[in-house]
């Protein structure tokens, strides 16, 4: 689909003032599903399906503050215009990639700092397979509303083999330390 074919959904949100709760809610819903704000209480998000799960609970989350909420099919008006939809939405991606590519830094330092310190545990291994789990989830996440691909896509997606075979190696540390510590059998 080239970016003029592109629909958008355009949600109109409007929330009462108090309490505030129901504004944040649903604030949080349209940004973990990837939507882009247009302006107070307007967001917009590609018209795919990746996309109907998040903005069906914006809508509940709205109707059921008293709030109320309309969603419209768009397009561009002129090529421009579609073209702008995208690069917003594709700017918007490429923040969530980099977040993402900090996330796999921190896992990557941790992971370093069991190892310099030898912490060769169960439990410290359980805790990084945790983290990983939380990266490839988010990931997959990013990857359904990456609909456009963004440039850092390709290096979140190496980015995240890293951190997998950087837990890898720390398993067969934590075994290898486990293995060494059992007492030989006469």
């Amino acid at each position: 689909m080239t970016t003029a074919d592109m629909r958008w959904l355009v949600l109109v949100i409007k929330l009462p003032a108090e309490p505030s709760r129901h504004r944040v809610a649903v604030w949080r819903e349209l940004r973990k599903a990837g939507a882009i704000s247009l302006g107070q209480g307007i967001w917009a998000v590609p018209d795919v399906p990746a996309f109907a799960d998040g903005v069906a609970r914006a809508v509940e989350l709205t109707d059921s503050a008293g709030g109320q909420a309309m969603t419209l099919t768009a397009a561009g008006r002129a090529t421009e215009d579609a073209a702008r939809f995208q690069r917003l939405f594709t700017d918007a991606r490429s923040a969530d990639w980099a977040e993402f590519l900090a996330d796999c830094a921190t896992f990557e330092a941790e992971i370093a700092k069991e190892t310099r310190i030898a912490k060769f545990t169960l439990a410290e291994l359980e805790e990084e397979e945790q983290s990983l789990e939380r990266l490839r989830r988010r990931h997959r996440d990013l990857s359904a509303r990456d609909v456009f691909t963004a440039p850092e896509a390709a290096q979140a997606a190496e980015r995240l083999k890293d951190c997998e075979r950087r837990c890898a190696d720390y398993a067969e540390r934590v075994f290898e330390e486990l293995h060494r510590m059992l007492p030989e059998q006469p």
